[in-house]
């Protein structure tokens, strides 16, 4: 018979988005937002522990962003549960340009909007987190006609089928995740877009494209903090740069580092915690 570990991870403030995006970094196989907590999931003979888990959590006390939380953890028989994770999305409307929906889900559109189909299996990206939010809304706002577009740390390739369904001629999702790269062309083709849209297996220091009008990257801190000269590199001069999988506290760090690469700052959006800052190449 097969088990599981379930962790249940209480905080205070609770705060699941943040919580849950943190913790999606470890090897786990799921996590479902109840009331008041979160249950974490992973297979039966998986290493992680309580105190990997702590150790997540104990960051966000230090940038006093929790006060204080609680780990339980049980065993018990296993289940699907990447099926039940699924069977829990919902359809999001982001704007009045765009609505989400899981593959699973019909959704009801108001005329205009267009409608991203996501089959989301395991991959970041299904609409659901703020940052994801904030960037396809900031998408909307900045798309131009005809442009070309780089999905930095692409997941299900939510932004750049987004940006594609937008108006953008042509884009590229890349991610160094081998199961981004499955889920993300998957999702092109769910969308229709996979003749406009490239995914692939590959960091941005190894794209040979120089000339993206649009990139939007989320994906954690240091590494858009890191890869931020890659970045101009492979940009048109006045290229807008939509960045998130950022904290409130992060915006400084951000704004001063993308500065120093060549970019100038043009405005920041915030939903709970999260942040999601838009730049411009200067001229």
């Amino acid at each position: 018979m097969e088990f599981y570990k379930e962790f249940i991870v209480t905080a205070e403030p609770f705060v699941p988005d943040l919580i849950s995006s943190l913790i999606w970094e470890l090897e786990i196989e799921g996590i479902n937002e109840e009331v008041n907590c979160l249950k974490v999931f992973t297979s039966g003979d998986s290493k992680l522990n309580k105190n990997d888990i702590a150790f997540v959590l104990d960051k966000l006390k230090e940038q006093k962003l929790l006060f204080n939380y609680s780990i339980e953890e049980n065993y018990y028989e296993a289940k699907n549960w990447n099926k039940e994770w699924e069977e829990n999305l919902n359809v999001i409307e982001i704007n009045d340009k765009v609505v989400i929906r899981p593959s699973n889900k019909e959704a009801v559109v108001k005329e205009g909007q267009v409608v991203i189909t996501i089959n989301p299996k395991m991959s970041f990206g299904t609409g659901e987190h703020a940052t994801t939010k904030l960037v396809i809304d900031l998408i909307s706002k900045y798309i131009k006609p005809g442009i070309k577009v780089l999905d930095v740390g692409s997941g299900t390739g939510i932004l750049a089928i987004a940006a594609i369904k937008l108006g953008a001629l042509s884009g590229l999702g890349i991610d160094n995740d081998e199961w981004c790269l499955v889920n993300g062309l998957e999702n092109a083709k769910l969308n229709d877009v996979d003749v406009k849209l490239k995914i692939e297996q590959k960091e941005i220091k190894d794209v040979e494209e120089n000339d993206f009008s649009l990139v939007a990257a989320n994906i954690q801190k240091n590494i858009l903090v890191k890869i931020s000269e890659d970045i101009y590199k492979k940009t048109i001069h006045g290229a807008i740069i939509i960045l998130s999988g950022l904290l409130f506290t992060d915006e400084d760090d951000v704004k001063e580092n993308y500065f120093s690469a060549g970019f100038s700052f043009i405005e920041t959006k915030q939903m709970d915690e999260w942040i999601a800052m838009v730049f411009e190449k200067r001229k």
